[in-house]
């Protein structure tokens, strides 16, 4: 595997967890790096996730992980900023993070693969195509994700 294939993965991995968010959010590509053999791939989430439910969206995104095969490698339960890491069995690290204002970002590190060119990402984003450095703090209002009262449980 090579840096652009990493990064089309990582890609790829990245679409999919956010197609399993129900109600879907609004986000948009962060920033990326690659290094001398690995890439990382960024994405914000615009939509307001509220204090109530962002134990709700940390616990979509590790289950959808779980359920998709990588390893949870990680929990942090901070109040204000809580976080869930995890990896898959070839390598990569995925981590979600939530930070100032309650914004989430999904960040996954590729492992190291042979050197190559790196395009931007082809994901279209669901709401602006923001310019790198210029996503704003979340300002997306969800009926679900936005509310004030704690989500309710899944039934099983």
């Amino acid at each position: 595997m090579n840096m652009q294939e990493a990064a089309d993965r990582a890609d790829a991995m990245l679409d999919a967890t956010l197609n399993a968010v129900v109600p879907e959010v609004q986000w948009a590509h962060h920033t990326w790096t690659s290094g001398s053999c690995t890439v990382t791939r960024r994405r914000k989430v615009t939509t307001i996730l509220s204090g109530q439910r962002r134990g709700a969206f940390l616990g979509v995104i590790e289950r959808f992980w779980k359920k998709s095969g990588y390893e949870i490698t990680g929990v942090n339960q901070d109040r204000e900023m809580p976080a869930v890491f995890a990896k898959t069995s070839d390598g990569f690290q995925l981590a979600l993070s939530i930070g100032y204002k309650g914004q989430a970002v999904f960040k996954i590190d590729t492992p190291c693969v042979e050197e190559a060119d790196v395009a931007e990402p082809t994901s279209q984003p669901n709401g602006p195509a923001y310019p790198l450095g210029q996503i704003p703090t979340p300002n997306v209002h969800s009926d679900f994700w936005s509310a004030t009262t704690p989500a309710p449980t899944p039934s099983a």
